[in-house]
């Protein structure tokens, strides 16, 4: 089934995840993207864990929809080929520190002499520009320099990271949102764009009002665990089986709740009262609101909550998400594909979900360099005979 994005050909260098994740975001919109990989090993994730078989299926979920040509880009003729890829593609997508491409002679002044309409877009840990424009960057570091890490965890923890590698993930979003944007401008000017996109700038634009809080207010902000620094409660609550979070967003939502509870009394408390003098006295609220979630089920809470439209939900545990009837089935976030080497094994779905023609999952993970003659064939038309002089010259395999 075609999406939106039919007729656009990416070429992807990316490895690992924040690039992976980004064109993935493309394939599974409907992108043809064709994923360049190195000889013998492929991109690194082949060979982590979890794996289902002797295939990871870290690479097989972020990959799927792709399909894989093994280039060496180190020879002469690789790059001339990888030069002739990109004069039919519509956009390039790499995440290689920043200077690998120029000494690849794959640069975006490079391609553009080739191909000026191309959209090449970059991901690195600080940007192609900038003095740390050099240094390696992983998610971690973009983690700990973007900010995050300084709020997230409890007051008298250390500085933590987020459970996923959230600074690899933002930056694959920010990615895809400057290709789909730089794709409808060359719509309307013929002019292509080059996109650059840091791990640590996608964090610190995400970490949004606590960069306002020191900006305007000069006002550092800190860990607090779970609860929110502007609204109360807003928070996680201990239940009699497991954890539940309860979200209250304004002044009328905590009449409904204080109603929902039975504890009418909070309102007319000027403690409790007003959204400031409950931030003010947020561990008072947070043992209140405790003493009547402990005495209760998950189940029981939500029941209560939800029939006064109180935002509450189970704080799940990867299991408890990957079987919900909502989550996984009726939004089809776990969905089951043929995979090469495996057979049937289930991945996560696609988040954006379109109407009448979306995002779908076509076609499982490639197997390493599984399309490079079907490509070579397709794309650039060479026969058989050039295929063979290539691969016998070690340019591809």
């Amino acid at each position: 089934m075609e999406g939106p994005l039919s007729g656009v050909r990416v070429l992807d260098f990316t490895r690992v995840l924040a690039g992976p994740f980004c064109t993935m975001l493309l394939a599974d919109l409907g992108a043809d993207v064709i994923k360049v990989e190195r000889p013998g090993r492929g991109d690194d994730t082949r060979t982590f864990p979890p794996f289902a078989g002797k295939e990871s299926a870290y690479f097989i979920n972020i990959n799927r929809n792709k399909r894989s040509i093994v280039i060496n880009l180190k020879h002469p003729k690789g790059r001339e080929l990888a030069l002739e890829l990109a004069k039919k593609s519509d956009v390039i997508v790499e995440n290689f520190r920043p200077g690998t491409m120029e000494k690849l002679g794959l640069s975006y002044e490079d391609v553009k002499k080739v191909n000026p309409r191309i959209i090449y877009a970059s991901i690195s840990g600080f940007g192609q520009y900038g003095p740390y424009r050099d240094r390696p960057g992983y998610d971690l570091i973009g983690q700990a320099m973007g900010g995050i890490m300084s709020i997230t965890g409890w007051p008298f923890s250390p500085p933590t990271r987020t459970g996923t590698a959230i600074a690899d993930i933002l930056a694959a979003l920010f990615c895809c949102v400057g290709i789909l944007s730089a794709l409808r401008a060359r719509d309307k000017t013929g002019e292509g764009r080059r996109i650059d996109v840091s791990l640590v700038d996608s964090v610190m634009s995400a970490c949004e009002a606590y960069v306002e809080m020191y900006l305007v207010e000069g006002k550092v902000p800190t860990r607090i665990g779970n609860r929110y620094e502007f609204i109360y409660p807003y928070d996680t609550f201990e239940a009699k089986d497991g954890w539940i979070a309860i979200g209250i967003g304004n002044e009328e939502m905590w009449a409904r709740f204080c109603k929902a509870t039975n504890m009418m009394w909070m309102l007319e408390d000027p403690k409790f009262s007003t959204n400031e003098a409950r931030l003010e006295n947020h561990a008072e609220v947070k043992r209140v609101v405790e003493d009547w979630t402990r005495n209760k089920t998950v189940k029981e809470i939500l029941d209560i909550l939800l029939k006064y439209e109180i935002p509450c939900g189970p704080v799940y545990s990867m299991d408890e998400v990957c079987n919900d009837p909502h989550i996984a089935k009726a939004r089809e976030m776990v969905v089951e594909i043929d995979q090469p080497n495996v057979g049937k094994m289930r991945i996560v779905g696609c988040p954006i979900k379109m109407t009448p023609t979306g995002a779908s999952i076509r076609r499982p993970a490639p197997l390493l360099g599984q399309h490079t003659d079907e490509i070579l064939k397709e794309v650039l038309g060479l026969s058989n005979e050039e295929i063979k002089r290539l691969r016998e010259e070690n340019v591809i395999s």
